[in-house]
């Protein structure tokens, strides 16, 4: 009997069966249960798969009872204050964080691959202009597989890299150009000349044959604070380990789809309200509650267990401690109240929830601490960002987590078409 393993007996027939447990770098160790049904002719039945490892991976690492998140080994901390999204795009799609030459080249691929193709423009005009801006996004997401076909089968590196910086490239522009449509105004092109997030905010605010400036003092429409506060936010959510959206991708990668068409479905598993739809979510319940003297009827229905009411923004699937992205947020959440002089009765309302979350005995024994989706709809609220284009944010953010996770996946000789089993109890 190996000691690096695990034995199961069968108390029906006294068989004992023995797995090999495999060590991880960082975390929990698994075992491999392969062989399982093979073995013993038995399914294991685990919903929503909270005990099962359904990968091998290298790209993200969480720790939920310390609240840690690592992306490529380095602690999210360092690379939200450090780093830019850019480089954290290269760091999870390389392995490592570009130097100064390399930076600069993949910026500019980026900027010059913005554009869309015209054709998407027309899709998008096709929709109904009260269409949610989530669902032309995944729908144009989806069509960019019939402009670029031949990512369907890549031979090397270089064509890994070219799809994926594609995707990143142009989801922002397609998220621009889904709110505008939801505006009835025109669609704003890519400003080369701008960096990746200051160029999103370009094309959501700009009017069309005006320029825009960057200034200090906020006189324009862009604020070098908004710049930064948001492309912190699209560091924190690039990527996230085995959630639920990400598990969509490498679900229908596992089918051999294209590319495209698997951060699609990702984009639309992200809209639930229980994922990346929760930020929406926030806002609308801080709105409903609507004033700081209605917050402790509030708090006594979320702590009333016959009482189907449910703070949003706390407590996290993963995260038994303070999220760390949460804590990274808290912090800009702080320094944008200064520097943009906010005083509205939204982050009134949100910051005296927080301050009862975080001292009230109920949610402390819960681990309810406020989680990156409390933070996140707040600061966007703050940054002026309209509400249905909050979970749009987090995809542009997450894209280039999703199309790493799609990379690994087809690069693992190891990998099998998804296919979980049931318990079927019908007739």
């Amino acid at each position: 009997m190996a000691k690096n393993s695990m034995t199961l007996i069968d108390n029906r027939n006294s068989k004992s069966y023995e797995y090999p447990i495999l060590d991880a770098t960082r975390g929990t160790n698994v075992v491999d249960m392969q062989t399982f049904y093979k073995d013993t002719g038995l399914f294991i039945f685990d919903p929503g798969f909270t005990s099962t490892a359904s990968c091998t991976s290298k790209i993200t690492f969480i720790d939920g009872i310390k609240g840690e998140l690592r992306y490529r080994g380095i602690p999210i901390e360092i690379l939200a204050k450090e780093h830019s999204y850019l480089e954290v795009c290269f760091l999870l799609l390389q392995g490592y964080l570009p130097s100064s030459s390399e930076l600069i080249e993949f910026d500019l691929e980026i900027r010059h691959r913005s554009f869309v193709d015209e054709g998407l423009k027309n899709l998008i005009d096709s929709f109904p202009s009260h269409a949610h801006p989530m669902a032309v996004l995944s729908s144009a997401v989806s069509a960019l597989s019939s402009f670029y076909y031949e990512h369907l089968n890549l031979k090397d590196q270089s064509a890994y890299n070219e799809m994926a910086s594609r995707i990143i490239a142009k989801i922002p522009t397609l998220a621009a150009f889904a709110y505008r449509h939801s505006l009835g105004i025109p669609f704003i092109y890519p400003d080369i000349e701008r960096s990746f997030t200051e160029n999103f905010l370009y094309m959501m605010r700009a009017y069309p044959g005006g320029k825009m400036k960057i200034t200090q003092d906020g006189e324009q429409h862009i604020k070098q604070v908004e710049i930064d506060a948001l492309d912190t936010i699209f560091t924190l959510h690039a990527d996230h380990e085995q959630n639920a959206s990400t598990t969509t991708v490498r679900g229908v990668a596992s089918t051999g789809a294209h590319p495209y068409v698997a951060i699609s479905a990702g984009i639309s598993a992200l809209w639930g309200r229980a994922h990346g739809g929760a930020n929406e979510s926030v806002i609308a319940q801080l709105e409903m509650i609507g004033d700081v003297k209605n917050i402790p009827k509030y708090i006594a229905k979320a702590k009333d267990k016959n009482d189907p009411f449910r703070l949003m923004g706390f407590g996290h699937r993963v995260y038994k401690n303070f999220d760390p992205r949460a804590k990274v947020l808290k912090k800009l959440q702080d320094q944008l109240k200064e520097e943009l002089g906010l005083n509205s009765h939204l982050l009134e309302i949100a910051q005296t929830i927080e301050k009862i979350a975080l001292e009230d005995k109920y949610f402390i024994e819960r681990n309810l601490y406020p989680n990156i989706d409390f933070y996140t709809g707040v600061i966007l609220y703050a940054l002026k960002i309209p509400r249905n284009m909050f979970t749009a944010i987090f995809v542009i953010g997450r894209s280039v987590g999703w199309i790493t996770q799609w990379i690994e996946f087809k690069k693992d000789s190891n990998s099998k078409i998804a296919r979980p089993r049931q318990r079927y109890v019908g007739k």
